[in-house]
């Protein structure tokens, strides 16, 4: 039976998006299927895969069709993550497609991967 695994990140960077990505998540790096172009990272409590990292040579795409949407519960929260998560080493995008009052912020990683923070107790915003 077919079923869907996990989200793949093509980065330029592999240890360097092991070290943003398991810091931003709590994930830890596993040597499952290790290999200089891949990494498996998995959630810390041991309840399985959550994320896959793949060097590419590709450049980041400026509006990706698929990106991670991360969630918080708060608009405090929300603040806080997106404060660690550039702490951590992303960067504020520069999206001109927010609406009115957005529950969501863009946020790209070291490599320029676009993913969004989501205020749950604002979504949704219309415009995921």
């Amino acid at each position: 039976m077919l079923r869907l695994g996990f989200p793949v990140i093509g980065v330029t960077d592999v240890p360097r998006a092991v070290e943003f990505w398991t810091s931003a998540l709590d994930l830890v790096s596993t040597t499952e299927f290790e290999s200089p172009g891949w990494r498996t990272l998995n959630h810390a409590d041991g309840s399985g895969r959550a994320l896959g990292l793949m060097r590419s040579e590709s450049p980041a795409e400026p509006r990706p069709r698929l990106h991670l949407d991360l969630f918080v519960d708060s608009t405090e929260e929300q603040d806080a993550e997106v404060e660690r998560l550039i702490g951590l080493g992303a960067s504020r995008a520069d999206w001109d497609l927010y609406p009115p009052d957005p529950d969501f912020v863009v946020l790209a990683d070291p490599d320029g991967n676009l993913f969004c923070v989501v205020d749950l107790s604002r979504a949704p915003s219309g415009s995921q």
